[in-house]
């Protein structure tokens, strides 16, 4: 479906480039640049810069304007602690309460997900249609909780924790069986195992965690690094 408004269109743009890492960490986001590279007026950006640094990925720095929000393995390991919260109580009520359409629609999305994982490494997929594949599978098994809310601040720490997962995929390659840790969930789930599947869920997030630390600690990534960019990166 199209945004509705120029604020809602600028809003999908900007949040997917830092989502992505397309714009960078410590990214300085000039409103009068990022107007003439998305074609879209000053007002309807400031609004959607505003809603992004509600939601924790931008930052306003006073009379400077607007930056990427940093990221840091502090950061992550707190965003984790509180997704693992989060998502691990949904997951619990959803294999509670979800019933056969609910189980049908967590097997679609796993097969859609398990189709793009393995196109990607054929050289067949992006990894934006991983990416979108891998929310989807993990939205499916979340929508059979009947908390709306939960789901909502889930949704906002999922937005967090997903910029250090793509990382992590970057970087990791082939040291880490996703596909793995994501049969182990759906089959947790299917079986009914509350415990079982928040465990695999928690696992799951740990293990973004463990990997990205690692990598740190080798030197790389530079989870701290600003680039000094004034502009943005691409569009």
């Amino acid at each position: 479906m199209e945004p509705k408004t120029q604020s809602e269109r600028a809003y999908g743009m900007i949040r997917e480039r830092i989502l992505s890492g397309d714009f960078e960490p410590g990214l300085k986001l000039r409103v009068e640049r990022l107007r003439e590279s998305l074609d879209i007026g000053a007002s309807p950006l400031r609004e959607a810069l505003s809603r992004l640094t509600s939601e924790g990925l931008v930052m306003l720095e006073g009379q400077r304007g607007f930056r990427v929000a940093p990221i840091s393995l502090n950061a992550l390991k707190d965003i984790s602690r509180v997704r693992k919260l989060l998502e691990g109580e949904a997951v619990r009520l959803a294999v509670e309460a979800g019933d056969e359409a609910w189980e049908a629609a967590v097997v679609s999305a796993f097969y859609r997900l398990e189709k793009a994982e393995q196109r990607l490494q054929d050289g067949e997929a992006d990894f934006a249609e991983v990416e979108q594949r891998n929310r989807a599978f993990h939205d499916a098994i979340v929508a059979g909780a009947q908390s709306p809310w939960l789901q909502r601040m889930r949704g906002l720490v999922y937005d967090q924790h997903e910029r250090y997962r793509r990382l992590s995929k970057q970087h990791m390659g082939r040291m880490r069986d996703v596909q793995r840790e994501h049969r182990a969930i759906l089959d947790a789930v299917l079986a009914r195992d509350v415990d079982a599947a928040v465990a695999a869920s928690c696992r799951h997030i740990d293990n973004t965690v463990d990997g990205l630390v690692k990598l740190y600690a080798e030197g790389t990534p530079d989870l701290g690094r600003t680039t000094g960019k004034t502009e943005p990166a691409k569009v």
